[in-house]
């Protein structure tokens, strides 16, 4: 079965928020909750540029492999 992108959301009233364990280098994403229950997820260095979205299982598995380490090496 072929999956189907949703719709882009509206991001202009997204409420973007700065992880506390970013450091002062500007190297930080900001994620957003978007009323359709997916999160959005950005570099803030470019605002502008593409926003990557999630769903709640897949932003708690990939935080989860962030936190282990799995993804330190991907090649």
């Amino acid at each position: 079965m072929r999956r189907h992108p949703a719709a882009a959301p509206d991001l202009t009233t997204a409420q973007w928020r700065t992880s506390s364990f970013s450091g002062n280098n500007g190297t930080c994403l900001q994620i957003a909750a978007l009323p359709d229950g997916r999160i959005a997820v950005r570099n803030s260095n470019h605002p502008e540029d593409a926003v990557v979205l999630f769903t709640r299982t897949e932003i708690t598995a990939w935080t989860n492999q962030l936190k282990t380490g799995e993804l330190d090496n991907p090649t």
